[in-house]
């Protein structure tokens, strides 16, 4: 029989007869191996146990604890609670069952929506299969006996998929089964359902057939799997502090902001204590802007169709923008503020000696998004981007973006964002410009992160429409990673825009133009804060740095010029004056997670003094109000983070 060469993650190659199965090769290789195994890698394509090595090529053998085993493991969890849904449900029909970051879910076409009751029990029933630890074997069969085979059955959604594959020219394709279960799908999985070791159901919501708000509302339940107990308890623990943390949650609780649905889904309203908590965040941006050289500008929220015709928007990211009827012309609510900017550049002539120009706007724009994807501060419809545009001379564009990195990374680390992740986001496929300019600008921005030693990972066609990008993820205090700042190198807009500068030969030249946030979107920024920190703020931004409790009745009076002698000094400071017990204010306060209580009582009014109560450290005992002034001014001036 014919051999065939197999090369192996330590370097060595062995032969092999052709047609040798990753099931029969783990077994040659190791009994413990072949115990373990879940799939392979062929030349670093996923494939079941049964797949037939056909020629020479390098193999792995995956178990549980690889990626991608971690992931058939979850793929195959999807298709156990399938399986599990018809036992418990008959007659339900089946959408799509994918993996997803942690876990799973599968779409549901049932009378009714899942309850909590009907997690339990289909939870139950997958328990069960696992136990039959029932073999799992893949078949290809001809594209039209599945089409068939789908219809007869009556599963809608998956013939509506399977003729989407016709069209696409694919001849076969593969099926899974697991005892009575049947489901289309490329697969790799399991060998047998019994290795699906720690699962759990977690939750249910609905879900348009693929994504399509015209389309049946289906109901999705979602899961999440893991090769261990251990690992199955340390995510769910992980998931319920999440919870604790969730900024909606404590959005309402600590009184920060609300969504109405008579006004419109995903737009904002900022109630005291969210605008003061904002206003903090804004004050700091617009004191190291200015430090920085930026100039402040402010531009409108609507303007003409033609505007945004230029810039190339009108063709690039319509569906994404809201249009008005005024005077019998379109007009636009802006989705971006950078050609504002730039017209603003435009009003006068720049010579080299003045560039860079750096326009800075907190800006609010607007943009569409489906009402599926709509969550809280994070995924909005109105939204303020800390924005700023640069216009360059060539030889300045690398000091620039080096420049901006470094305001970045000095921003996050002052919320106390110590740990982030960088992408270099490449050309997506809808784009404006020529090979040349984006070339140029993606170069760009990979010298200034290869100077600076940072690492960082491509990201490829994740670019806006009209340049690269470099995008800062930064870390929480989970581990999860959430989007802010971008840096665009951008040589399309001036261009579209003819936007110059009179260089030192007296002649013009084409500004280039840099787009960036330091910090994001303020509404996604402030939900990632409110997690961060699980709503307990670090003193210098919390929207109330102390709160001053009155003991009893005849002592509202010293509160009340307590409370106005450190607003005067320019402290956020509230009062408790009600005919409370002062047991009762304090667990209010804590609630409320105010950084600093300040009781006072006969004897902190006999002495001119506060009995100071800190979040985390407790009783800090008597002090005069001048040192918890101090106390506070050097929290404030010092921006430190850690809790009080």
């Amino acid at each position: 029989m014919e051999s065939i060469r197999v090369s192996l993650p330590d370097g060595s190659v062995i032969e092999v007869p052709r047609e040798t199965t990753i099931r029969d090769l783990a077994a040659r290789l190791s009994p413990r191996l072949a115990a373990r195994a879940i799939l392979g890698l062929v030349d670093g394509v996923a494939h079941d146990l049964s797949y037939p090595i056909t020629a020479d090529a390098a193999v792995t053998i995956a178990d549980e604890t690889s990626p991608e085993g971690l992931d058939a493991m979850r793929h195959t969890a999807a298709h156990v609670m399938a399986q599990a849904v018809l036992r418990v449900f008959p007659g339900t029909k089946l959408a799509i069952g994918p993996t997803i970051a942690n876990g799973f879910y599968y779409d549901f076409d049932k009378d009714g929506s899942f309850t909590p009751d009907d997690l339990v029990r289909i939870e139950a029933e997958m328990g069960r299969i696992v136990k039959e630890d029932l073999p799992i074997a893949r078949e290809e069969i001809p594209i039209a006996e599945a089409l068939k085979r789908l219809a007869d059955a009556g599963e809608v959604y998956k013939t509506e998929l399977l003729e989407d594959l016709a069209t696409q020219g694919e001849q076969t394709v593969s099926f899974y089964r697991q005892g009575e279960f049947v489901d289309l799908c490329r697969g790799p999985h399991l060998p047998r359902t019994g290795m699906l070791r720690a699962f759990k159901l977690l939750n249910v919501a609905g879900a348009y057939w693929r994504g399509d708000e015209a389309r049946p509302m289906l109901s999705r339940i979602y899961g999440t799997a893991f090769a261990s107990k251990s690992q199955l308890d340390e995510h769910i623990r992980l998931l319920e502090e999440a919870a604790r943390r969730d900024h909606r949650k404590l959005g309402k609780e600590l009184d920060l902001f609300s969504i109405h649905e008579e006004a419109g889904a995903g737009l904002i309203f900022y109630h005291p204590k969210g605008a003061a908590l904002r206003t903090a965040i804004e004050e700091f941006w617009r004191r190291e802007h200015a430090r920085r050289g930026y100039e402040y500008v402010i531009s409108p929220h609507i303007a003409e169709s033609t505007l945004w015709t230029i810039s190339g928007h009108n063709e690039y990211y319509r569906e994404n923008m809201y249009f008005l009827a005024i005077d019998e012309k379109e007009y636009i609510l802006k989705p971006m503020n950078c050609p504002g900017h730039i017209l603003i550049y435009k009003t006068k002539t720049h010579s080299y000696r003045e560039m860079p120009v750096r326009y800075c706007e907190l800006g609010t724009v607007y943009r569409y998004e489906r009402s599926g994807v709509l969550h809280g501060l994070l995924r909005v419809r109105g939204f303020t981007q800390d924005d700023a545009h640069l216009f360059c001379t060539p030889e300045q564009l690398k000091a620039e973006i080096t420049g901006v990195i470094d305001f970045a990374v000095f921003m996050l680390r002052s919320f106390g964002f110590n740990e982030y992740e960088i992408f270099l986001s490449t050309r997506p496929e809808k784009s404006v410009g020529s090979d040349e300019n984006w070339e140029r600008a993606t170069s760009a921005l990979r010298e200034a992160l290869d100077s600076h030693g940072l690492a960082y990972s491509i990201d490829p066609g994740e670019g806006v429409f009209y340049g690269p990008k470099i995008d800062i993820k930064l870390k929480d205090a989970l581990g999860r990673l959430w989007q802010g700042p971008t840096i665009q190198v951008d040589f399309n807009l001036p261009e579209r825009f003819d936007a110059n500068y009179i260089g030192e030969d007296g002649e013009k030249h084409r500004a280039i133009m840099i787009h960036r946030v330091v910090l994001g979107s303020m509404e996604r920024f402030i939900g990632c804060l409110i997690e961060q920190y699980a709503g307990a703020f670090p003193v210098w931004i919390a929207p109330v740095q102390a709160r001053v409790l009155s003991i009893g009745e005849k002592h509202v009076n010293y509160a009340g010029e307590v409370a106005d002698k450190l607003a005067s000094a320019g402290f956020r400071v509230e009062t408790d004056l009600r005919d409370e017990k002062i047991g009762y204010k304090i667990r209010e306060a804590q609630l409320q997670k105010v950084p600093y209580m300040l009781i006072v009582g006969e004897k902190e009014m006999e002495a001119g003094a506060v009995s100071v109560r800190a979040r985390k450290a407790g009783d800090l005992g008597s002090m005069s109000l001048a040192q918890f002034r101090e106390r506070l001014a050097s929290d404030v001036e010092s921006r430190s983070c850690a809790d009080v």
